[in-house]
């Protein structure tokens, strides 16, 4: 597999010629991986002052999201980009980047009826091989959020990642954590019958009929990702993880409850784990009311994300 650097020498190089933020921070903003369906484009930043930093893989949640945590589906969080930026001031370098399908990335998905779990896994195998080739000295963390939580987890054992950081990642089987969801999410005659759907792709079959209503949600060419998704088991998986981990999840997650977190927790009890008062799943501070938290994905794209999670991560990384 071919990648866009084939050395640091040549990287540094690509640098001189980079967009610089400031006297001490270097952003490529079109550094690329190829894959085997084409390439996933991302952004790395580093404090340019150093070569032996520590470098955190931000793995993106479900969805059209992209290296920023923005969405078009209706997110506007621009998350991701701040939570580097905050890295950043702290000596922690990062690379954030666009999914298969999405931003830069889209041409890296051929088909949605050809898109499994599985490659996203496999993308960010690519990408963390990438950065042990060119940077060998520097501690390679995976952090992922929501959905990116196991996709993360599951690259990061197969590459022996350094450490790995969950952030409202799901504590049981998608398929469970869908059906919470539903209860307010769907009515009860439509949550039946999803619930029942759910079910028989669980079992690794596809659907032979689909309500209109709930067409969106299980259209014949998202099943078979979503019965590749649903063979993993997070508590399975977190168990057989060996290396440094921190479950992070925030008392107003409207997604993702804490309880996942303590889930994940309590089956590697080795991990240490962090609930953040007061925070979304925007990874910011933002109402417990639902209907006034949903209104901050589109409206707080410039404001922080929160100061306590910030401060416990770049922590568990630098200990």
């Amino acid at each position: 597999m071919k990648y866009l650097f084939t050395n640091i020498l040549m990287f540094f190089t690509t640098l001189l010629a980079a967009q610089v933020k400031s006297d001490t921070v270097v952003t490529i903003d079109n550094v690329n991986f190829e894959t085997k369906t084409g390439k996933i484009y991302g952004s790395l930043s580093t404090p340019s002052n150093s070569l032996n930093f520590p470098i955190v893989v931000i793995v993106a949640g479900s969805g059209p999201t992209d290296r920023n945590g923005n969405s078009i589906a209706g997110v506007y969080s621009n998350s991701y980009k701040i939570f580097a930026d905050s890295l950043l001031k702290h000596g922690i370098a990062s690379l954030r980047f666009d999914k298969r399908g999405v931003g830069k990335s889209v041409k890296a998905l051929t088909s949605e009826k050809d898109l499994r779990y599985d490659d996203y896994i496999d993308d960010v195998v690519v990408i963390v091989k990438w950065l042990k080739t060119n940077f060998s000295t520097s501690p390679i963390i995976i952090a992922g959020h929501s959905e990116g939580a196991l996709i993360g987890l599951i690259a990061a054992k197969k590459t022996k990642a350094d450490k790995y950081i969950s952030i409202a990642g799901t504590g049981e089987p998608i398929q469970n954590t869908l059906k919470e969801q539903f209860k307010t999410a769907l009515p009860d005659s439509l949550r039946t019958i999803a619930n029942l759907c759910l079910d028989t792709l669980a079992k690794g079959k596809m659907l032979n009929y689909v309500p209109p209503a709930l067409f969106a949600l299980f259209r014949p060419s998202v099943q078979p990702y979503m019965i590749n998704w649903m063979k993993y088991n997070p508590q399975n998986e977190i168990k057989k993880h060996k290396k440094p981990m921190l479950i992070i999840n925030g008392t107003h997650d409207i997604q993702v409850k804490e309880a996942n977190a303590i889930a994940l927790k309590k089956a590697n009890k080795k991990a240490h784990m962090l609930i953040v008062p007061g925070m979304s799943h925007l990874l910011k501070q933002a109402p417990a009311d639902r209907t006034l938290n949903a209104a901050t994905y589109t409206k707080d794209k410039d404001k922080p994300v929160d100061a306590l999670f910030v401060k416990e991560v770049v922590s568990f990384i630098n200990n």
